[in-house]
């Protein structure tokens, strides 16, 4: 899989940029603040429907305009395939392939998979629980763009649960003692356990799937470093079935998830009462990540933990590439942040992928084995250099 070409309008900091994309290593060489990981931003925007830096679609409309556009164009086994997205803040996004209008922006989800290792990384392993789920999710959805709707639909219940939490507990009105408020989060608990045992079966199949990689992945960053593993931590306790989110465990079963979610909920319903918020499922889980035998937050160097986060991303790639083909690699200006052996190891793996897209401040930040295209970043003006 590859880019062909990419352009975008008002996104970001860009009026308009066009540029023909080739397969192998393509760098774009600029000074801070001239734009570069905008581009790598729009790239993985059409990948995902989200933004690496801001959890918003405002911030990537150029100031003073009501939209952005981002086009691409994916090649995929010899396959080209048009992709137009049209962000609007404030209403509904639009989106197309091949020039024709598709029903929801998420249908465009799978016809590019990317890749992208950036800064921000780091907050994988040191920054709160939702940084995690996030990464998880949007590999999940990479891995499988239904479960991007699953994730819509869990978020939407989990919402009018937790509205409807805090109308039955509040305490002066009719209170937790309403039989219509009650049975209403009968039906809402239903609801959230079908969507959350969907999501939670996916991510607990996937952290199965990715661990391996991810151990191999640091093993060969970090060579001389303790040995690491990933586990899945789960709201539900002990009621989760022994043996799922491990390695060669069984696979996690819808069904009794949900079994499983329905009993949980009616279990911690007073709490939830007291609280006014759902205090069980997915979206209190975590990704524990652990170097040797200590939690890596906490207890891992500022090298280890970017050795961790590079084995997360390049796991994933080695997920990806091995059950839907080769996706497309986003370095967002981290081989300065790398020391030698972790700039060799990385700049392997990308020699090696179908393409690569890197942005550095100088030439002298990207390894040799990288020494493909090179494109000039300037105020508003990219060049082929």
């Amino acid at each position: 899989m590859y880019l062909r070409h990419l352009q975008v309008t008002d996104f970001r900091s860009w009026e308009h940029v066009d540029l023909a994309l080739e397969p192998g290593p393509i760098v774009l060489i600029g000074r801070n603040g001239r734009g570069k990981t905008n581009l790598l931003e729009a790239v993985g925007y059409v990948a995902t429907l989200g933004s690496h830096r801001v959890s918003s679609d405002a911030p990537l409309v150029r100031h003073g305009c009501e939209r952005a556009l981002v086009r691409t164009a994916v090649v995929n086994e010899g396959r080209e395939l048009t992709v137009e997205l049209e962000i609007t803040p404030g209403k509904a996004n639009r989106a197309r392939v091949n020039r024709g209008a598709v029903g929801r922006p998420r249908d465009v989800l799978g016809i590019l998979r990317t890749v992208l290792f950036a800064p921000e990384d780091l907050a994988l392993v040191r920054g709160d629980p939702g940084e995690r789920r996030r990464f998880l999710d949007e590999l999940l959805v990479l891995r499988a763009p239904r479960y991007a709707g699953v994730r819509a639909d869990y978020e939407r219940v989990l919402r009018q649960r937790n509205a409807l939490l805090k109308t039955a507990g509040r305490r002066g009105g009719k209170g937790r003692d309403d039989p219509y408020a009650l049975s209403t989060l009968d039906v809402w608990d239903n609801h959230l356990a079908e969507a959350g045992a969907q999501l939670l079966a996916g991510r607990l199949n996937l952290v199965a799937d990715l661990a391996p990689h991810t151990a191999a992945a640091y093993a060969g960053v970090a060579p001389d470093s303790l040995p690491t593993r990933i586990g899945y931590r789960c709201s539900l306790g002990d009621a989760l079935p022994e043996g799922y989110g491990v390695p060669g465990g069984e696979r996690a079963e819808v069904t009794r998830l949900m079994e499983i979610l329905v009993e949980s909920l009616g279990r911690v319903r007073s709490a939830d009462l007291e609280r006014g918020v759902s205090t069980l499922g997915p979206h209190r889980d975590d990704l524990d990540l652990v170097l040797g035998d200590s939690p890596a937050k906490g207890y891992a160097s500022h090298g280890e933990s970017w050795s961790f986060a590079l084995a997360l991303r390049l796991g994933s790639y080695e997920l990806l590439r091995a059950e839907a083909g080769e996706p497309v690699l986003l370095l967002d200006d981290v081989f300065a942040e790398l020391d030698r052996h972790r700039r060799a190891r990385l700049a392997e793996v990308a020699a090696n992928a179908e393409q690569v897209l890197v942005t550095a401040a100088v030439d002298e930040d990207v390894p040799e084995e990288l020494s493909g295209i090179r494109y000039a970043v300037s105020e508003g003006e990219v060049h082929r250099a």
